[in-house]
């Protein structure tokens, strides 16, 4: 057997072995849990309150929430794949400075919530999440889905089957399939991904009025993948890219989210039926 047909065995030997290490953690690929359970108060939001939601196979869910003033929103908010929750600390700070409410729910197996993350987990868990805050009082108008990168799948999802004021997805994709296919083009990963949030299957059905914020600097999730949603999504909707905002600063550096939700938000208020 010459050098050259070994070498290439070998490469496809090694290839194989790659492979198969993905395919089996392919999760511990997606996400990135802090573990550790953080109250509000320790994060520095003493106007915040945990709640545990408890679900029908038996985990537990913990959510931060902190009510709206009169008159204003809720963001039913969904993270991205690392940290939890005191890590959003200061966005949540900054919403809740606007007047906004903020219920924000954490993945299992971060910040105190117990099992193991998936999309079946995560979306089941959502829904929870949502009628535990209509119970709160908070009606379906008045509640504005956030998906924050990983999160923004799981808000598309939701905001297909619920009803509510409004969607905002923040550094969206297309699916999590084609996120993967671009950062490991050398893996078959259209194959075998199981947690698939495939976005575009789902945003033609959101009747919601919808925000696009996404960083034309993203190196993570391209900015192309926001234009592609917003191409395919209802009217109302709104695309706002910042030139300088990478994947996961929108809200710091002078980029302006806060001031383009912030507009969003008061034309809904505004064309909302009185």
């Amino acid at each position: 057997m010459s050098l050259t047909i070994k070498l290439a065995v070998a490469a496809v030997c090694v290839w194989a072995l790659v492979t198969l290490a993905a395919y089996f953690g392919q999760r511990r690929l997606m996400y990135f849990p802090d573990r550790a359970r953080t109250s509000p108060a320790e994060a520095g939001l003493p106007g915040v309150e945990e709640r545990v939601l408890k679900t029908p196979d038996g985990a537990r869910v913990i959510a931060w929430y902190g009510r709206a003033r009169p008159g204003e929103p809720t963001l039913l908010y969904f993270h991205g794949n690392a940290g939890s929750l005191a890590d959003r600390a200061e966005r949540i700070r900054r919403f809740m400075g606007e007047g906004w409410g903020v219920y924000m729910m954490t993945y299992r197996g971060y910040g105190g919530s117990s099992g193991s993350p998936s999309e079946a987990a995560n979306v089941a868990d959502a829904r929870l999440a949502y009628g535990a805050l209509v119970l709160e009082g908070v009606e379906p108008a008045s509640i504005i889905l956030y998906g924050e990168s990983l999160g923004s799948g799981v808000a598309a999802r939701i905001a297909a089957e619920r009803p509510a004021g409004g969607l905002v997805l923040d550094a969206p994709y297309t699916s999590i399939v084609d996120v993967a296919a671009q950062h490991y083009p050398y893996l078959p990963v259209r194959l075998f991904l199981t947690d698939r949030y495939e976005t575009t299957k789902y945003i033609g059905q959101v009747r919601a009025p919808l925000l696009i914020l996404h960083g034309e600097r993203d190196g993570v999730i391209p900015v192309a993948m926001g234009r592609e949603l917003f191409r395919l999504a209802n009217e109302p909707k709104r695309l706002a890219t910042f030139a300088n905002g990478g994947h996961s600063d929108l809200y710091l550096n002078g980029n302006g989210a806060l001031e383009a939700l912030e507009a969003w938000i008061a034309e809904l208020k505004r064309d909302a039926p009185h």
